[in-house]
């Protein structure tokens, strides 16, 4: 069965979303939109398709990916979503909760299917870690990068964090019950570097680092848990597992021995027969962008559940909104002071108030 499938928005991600969805077999690249004449002809004809409105795209296409910038993917999505067909939306599904919200309230409406482009769920080393039944104590993630120049109607939390912020909600299996953050803003208005801590109800805690001001790219996560540590490195796509030795008879030992007692092992026990180091296996480089569009394609053509939800997106930039909402809190010059964060949030809608404690509504009403 041939999907017809239309790009709206044709930046970076548009244009690649474009190649892959040419290269698919049972697909079929129907029309392409874009604000901008001139990038939307040339593509069009890289690609010999029609170059059409967004309303002409709704009735050429079974369904549509949603690359715009994100501060317009509601309106760029909504009339696909009307029209019950199927959308893939590049992440952040939207830039606030209340347009996340506006998003799946007429989804539900129209039985449309909304898929998230969290593209890093379908990296292979992310695939290679669910395969270990762990529950995670703490995870630490690092997603830096040089300024590129894209994605600047948005801070870092949302242009980068956010995958990093999908990936720990998955692993913990929640959204987190405490958040604190801090942030600095270097060119513009929005914060250019941020660090956030998530603690879980289940006691979880996650450390996340984001950048767009690094001299250097680096994609790194690492999982603490009791059954195992696991360190990847998306960017490059391997990874280590450490995990207790099958020599139960030396772990016993060391159990049985009180801290004090434990340092006559030294010299007699080599440590390495305590634990088991291996490569992550990570299955073959395929390319993330392609198992995802392969992913949407069974959801239009099959009708299969999404592999990351409108649910899964929302539960995001409701995390993402607690940590700049707790940048823009974070006071930088102690207790007199009035400097704080940087001015990122623009809007009554891109504000959880859920997450704001009853004093704090006063600080925020002018918003």
């Amino acid at each position: 069965m041939s999907i017809r499938i239309g790009v709206i928005g044709l930046g970076r991600m548009g244009s690649l979303h474009c190649r892959v969805i040419s290269e698919m077999p049972k697909a079929e690249l129907a029309c392409v939109v874009d604000t901008d004449a001139a990038v939307a002809d040339a593509v069009a004809k890289k690609y010999d398709v029609p170059t059409v409105s967004a309303a002409e795209a709704v009735e050429l296409v079974d369904a549509a990916v949603i690359a715009t910038p994100t501060s317009a993917h509601v309106e760029a999505a909504k009339p696909f979503i009307a029209a019950g067909k199927a959308v893939l939306i590049e992440k952040p599904i939207a830039d606030s909760i209340a347009a996340a919200e506006e998003i799946i309230a007429l989804a539900e409406k129209t039985g449309s299917s909304v898929q998230v482009g969290h593209t890093e769920r379908f990296n292979p080393a992310v695939e290679a870690i669910r395969r270990f039944d762990i529950t995670p104590k703490f995870i630490e993630a690092h997603r830096i990068s040089p300024f590129t120049f894209r994605s600047a109607d948005i801070g870092v939390v949302l242009d980068m964090m956010i995958h990093d912020i999908d990936l720990v909600l998955m692993l913990a299996g929640d959204e987190p019950e405490q958040v604190e953050a801090v942030g600095v803003n270097v060119l513009g208005a929005t914060e250019d570097i941020a660090n956030a801590r998530l603690t879980f109800s289940n006691g979880c805690v996650a450390n996340l680092t984001a950048s767009r001001l690094a001299i250097k790219s680096e994609r790194k996560m690492r999982i603490f848990s009791e059954q195992a540590y696991l360190s990847v490195d998306y960017a490059r796509k391997v990874g280590i597992v450490v995990k207790k030795s099958e020599n139960t008879d030396l772990i016993q030992m060391a159990r049985q021995m009180d801290a004090k007692n434990l340092g006559e092992l030294a010299g007699k026990v080599d440590y390495t027969e305590l634990i088991k180091v291996e490569q992550l296996k990570v299955a073959d480089a395929v390319e993330p962008l392609g198992k995802q569009a392969e992913a949407f394609y069974n959801c239009v053509a099959n009708g299969a559940e999404p592999v990351v939800p409108a649910a899964a997106g929302l539960a995001a930039i409701r995390c993402a909104a607690a940590i700049t909402n707790s940048i823009k809190s974070h006071r930088w010059d102690g207790q007199a002071s009035e400097r704080k964060g940087p001015d990122i949030i623009t809007s009554e809608s891109s504000l959880k108030k859920d997450w704001l404690r009853p004093e704090e509504d006063e600080m925020w009403k002018d918003l």
